[in-house]
């Protein structure tokens, strides 16, 4: 008997629209350093707007770990949620990294690598955002493990682009500070998509406690 009304008491749901918030907020926030790249300019006011939806992504991470501190019925294992959240806000951390270290460097203009980079996030992001969604119901594994791997191929073209980029680097400049500068922002991206991967690791990890 007692199992049984354990079963009936309600999951907080709550936690899955919050997932997909921040995964929204995190394509946002890879969408708005392709826009930057692409129409490069006015720098410091278009980092202050990925600074803004950095800060959001924060607000949301904090707003998720207040309720599963409140929360005594989780709809998947408590870990999992911390761990899924924190992924997500570590994208963007970087992201937002990045585009700090382009404003305090006074990069003159982007690289065409830092631009493909930045378009493997936006794709990487999108993804996530349908994994967020998919990760409700858990109806379908096999299609989430399917955008799971997707998301792996884009880790695995990030650090593609992200290796070409530091070769480049090295073959066409001299210059010390121009190669830290460089180097510096394009690991700052590589770890964005290293992250997206920890996300999708993490998804995979619940479909397979849970399915």
């Amino acid at each position: 008997m007692g199992a049984v009304m354990f079963r009936l008491i309600p999951k907080e749901q709550a936690f899955f629209d919050l997932f997909e918030e921040a995964a929204r907020n995190v394509h946002a926030g890879a969408n708005a350093l392709v826009a930057l790249l692409e129409n490069y300019g006015d720098l410091a006011a278009r980092a202050a707007r990925i600074k803004e939806i950095e800060h959001a992504g924060d607000k949301l991470t904090h707003a998720t770990i207040d309720k599963l501190n409140r929360t005594f019925i989780t709809p998947i294992d408590r870990e999992d949620i911390h761990r899924l959240i924190s992924r997500l806000d570590d994208v963007l951390d970087s992201i937002d990294t990045a585009v700090g270290r382009m404003t305090l460097y006074k990069i003159e203009k982007p690289t065409e690598d830092v631009k493909a980079m930045a378009g493997v996030l936006v794709q990487a992001t999108a993804i996530l955002v349908d994994l967020m969604t998919s990760l409700r119901t858990i109806r379908k594994p096999a299609e989430i493990q399917a955008k799971c791997i997707e998301v792996h191929t884009m880790e695995n073209e990030g650090d593609r682009i992200g290796q070409h980029a530091l070769a480049a680097l090295f073959a066409n400049h001299t210059d010390a500070a121009t190669i830290i500068k460089w180097k510096d922002i394009y690991e700052e991206l590589e770890q964005a998509t290293d992250r997206c991967e920890d996300v999708a690791n993490t998804v995979e990890g619940i479909v397979l406690k849970n399915a």
